[in-house]
């Protein structure tokens, strides 16, 4: 983790004693104590935090490109699943200057990238409570040695927000893990001709002394590391396609006709090509976000507007990343991660998804994809268990792949495109283990496959070809 900037509360002090209970019942014993520092992720074990639920994020910032200073209000939505003496939201290198708890000024104080908030009264398990954090400061990305910098970064015209696998806490407090989902609204204010797009449906825009208002709104839970802000000078095309909005901005630095604005205006192709494999589109919203920045070399699968690197479209378009990150839309937002541990069930759909939009285009079928991957790949990495510093490699993407590949081989067609569509409705807006998918995979088909997933999961040695 990146050390924090000091972050300093108005009032905030902590003496580490349990505050009074609130509107507790007389006949209830209470026990209050502080929530967990860390969500438990074996990966990760400091990231998110304990001892509450989020429902959802309220957000009214406001950014000037010129200093690099944000600022505004974040008003989070929570129930507590203990009865909660205090609890932490994660918050690095901005400082918050007044905290409240259900309208009650709160203490705070700042412990590394946490924010630790002392409500007036104990939160008692099962209690729902709003709290608001007024903050501002100058936003910093996060550097993980091991997987890059993620997060908050600054561009010649705006900023960005995007990372994996923590973005969400270099620009609002938050419980920072993927098994804590919530919806997300955003009000981001930026001077006049600078735009600013986020997550979800576009809202009503306000102008005012110089400065513009833009709204999104997600209104289904997603996955902290999913929430995106771009802000710059951008093209923004907004039409509709099946009913709902599609956004697609590219910067203005690409031709308004080039590969890029050519690969994402054929998002709503490829979106319903998935949506015949995968079931009904699962969010509100459609669309993309190209950013032509050298430090993104690669593409993000931030819920409903997916954001793409320009390094995959420097020479021609590039539907197959677009297949990639709407496969996503399914497999990895819709349903989301309970550990960091699984990335195989988003990256190994998604990247069976590119291999199916291949082979409907008629670039190479799937199982040709299979055997050229299958060739010479190093085994030595297990996909279901690839280790916190491998989340990104190719036991996660490709391998991951081939075992979607040789799960359908294994159980037949009928019973895999069944499964395709039943796994993301079943855990539509929530969260699933490798377990669930294996759980759901013996349903489908009717067959025991401990070994075969033991094996192509876990095992060190090439797998037999199905």
């Amino acid at each position: 983790m990146a050390v924090a900037a000091a972050l300093t509360v108005a009032g905030c002090t902590d003496d580490g004693e349990p505050p009074a209970a609130a509107s507790a019942p007389p006949s209830v014993a209470l026990s209050f104590a502080p929530g967990a520092a860390g969500a438990g992720d074996p990966y990760f074990p400091a990231y998110g935090n304990g001892g509450y639920d989020v429902a959802g994020y309220d957000l009214k910032l406001r950014y000037d490109p010129a200093s690099g200073r944000l600022e505004g209000s974040a008003t989070i939505t929570a129930t507590a699943t203990q009865d909660l003496s205090r609890f932490n939201l994660d918050l690095a290198h901005l400082t918050a200057s007044r905290i409240t708890v259900d309208g009650q000024a709160a203490t705070g104080r700042a412990d590394k990238n946490e924010l630790v908030v002392t409500p007036a009264a104990g939160l008692v398990k099962g209690r729902a409570f709003t709290v608001v954090v007024e903050y501002a400061g100058k936003p910093q990305p996060l550097n993980n040695e091991a997987l890059g910098v993620g997060g908050w970064q600054r561009t010649r015209d705006g900023a960005f927000a995007l990372g994996q696998p923590e973005s969400a806490s270099t620009w609002f407090p938050v419980n920072d893990h993927p098994s804590d989902k919530a919806t997300f609204a955003l009000a981001m204010t930026v001077p006049d001709g600078v735009e600013a797009i986020g997550n979800g449906v576009p809202g009503r825009k306000d102008t005012a002394g110089g400065w513009t208002t833009w709204r999104w709104t997600e209104t289904k839970p997603m996955a902290s590391y999913l929430a995106t802000v771009v802000i710059g000078q951008y093209r923004v095309k907004t039409s509709t396609h099946a009913g709902k909005p599609m956004v697609i901005a590219v910067p203005e630095s690409l031709p308004a006709t080039g590969p890029a604005a050519r690969s994402l205006d054929r998002t709503g192709e490829i979106a319903d090509f998935l949506a015949a494999r995968f079931g009904p589109y699962p969010f509100d919203a459609y669309g993309g976000v190209v950013i032509d920045d050298n430090r993104v070399g690669y593409a993000l699968e931030t819920q409903s507007r997916p954001v793409y690197g320009n390094v995959f479209f420097r020479t021609r378009p590039n539907p197959t990343v677009v297949a990639h990150e709407l496969a996503h839309q399914w497999y990895g937002d819709s349903v989301a991660l309970e550990r960091w541990q699984d990335i195989w069930l988003n990256e190994g759909f998604a990247t069976y998804a590119e291999w199916l939009w291949q082979e409907h285009v008629g670039e190479q079928t799937a199982q040709q994809a299979f055997d050229r991957t299958y060739r010479g790949f190093d085994w030595q990495v297990p996909t279901g268990d690839p280790g916190a510093e491998r989340l990104f490699g190719a036991a996660v993407y490709q391998r991951g792949a081939m075992v979607v590949h040789a799960l359908r081989r294994t159980i037949g067609d009928e019973a895999f495109f069944a499964l395709l569509k039943e796994f993301p409705a079943a855990h539509r807006d929530a969260n699933a283990t490798t377990e669930d998918l294996i759980a759901a995979a013996e349903r489908a088909s009717g067959k025991d496959l401990g070994d075969f997933f033991e094996g192509w999961l876990f095992g060190r040695t090439p797998q037999p070809r199905p």
